[in-house]
């Protein structure tokens, strides 16, 4: 019965919630399965309604007016909670600490690969005309030449990144 059920309703629900979600600001597939799950708790407690359709229509509404009583109770955050410029100090020291020693690591890869790099990395924010002005080169060759340079960097911290980690 309650795979006929499920079969049954599925083209009436998909019908409801598409006409309902809209106006909610709601996906029709979440109101969908809002009701699914409803659904699914009524026949774990009570068994299947008696009018399908009907209850169908009423859980339907029903959604739609917890959603509606949520979106008026929500306020959005002043700022986003991930945001993370209003830092504490320790972050900061880790940040300050992370720079260095990617600074420290490009200045030890090979003279062509660490001039590259500490352009790519300079505060300035220099365009790819502007560094390959600067290095001496052609802008098309600069993307192959970062690549090259960003898998030696990676090379050269492989080992150290891999000390660190805890193991056990």
């Amino acid at each position: 019965m309650t795979d006929d059920l499920l079969t049954d309703l599925r083209p009436l629900l998909a019908a409801e919630a598409s006409a309902e979600a809209h106006a909610t600001g709601c996906e029709p597939g979440d109101l969908e399965q809002a009701v699914w799950l409803r659904l699914l708790e009524r026949l774990a407690t009570d068994g299947p309604p008696h009018d399908p359709p009907g209850w169908l229509r009423r859980a339907v509404r029903a959604e739609v007016r917890r959603i509606r009583r949520t979106i008026r109770r929500e306020r959005p955050f002043e700022t986003d909670p991930a945001d993370d410029r209003d830092r504490g100090p320790e972050r900061s020291a880790l940040t300050a600490a992370r720079h260095r020693a990617l600074r420290e690591a490009v200045h030890r890869l090979p003279a062509r690969c660490s001039r590259l790099l500490q352009a790519l990395l300079s505060p300035e924010d220099l365009t790819y005309r502007e560094i390959a002005g600067e290095l001496g080169i052609s802008q098309g060759s600069l993307g192959p030449e970062r690549s090259r340079c960003l898998g030696c960097l990676r090379r050269l911290l492989t080992p150290e990144v891999a000390a660190r980690q805890v193991r056990g």
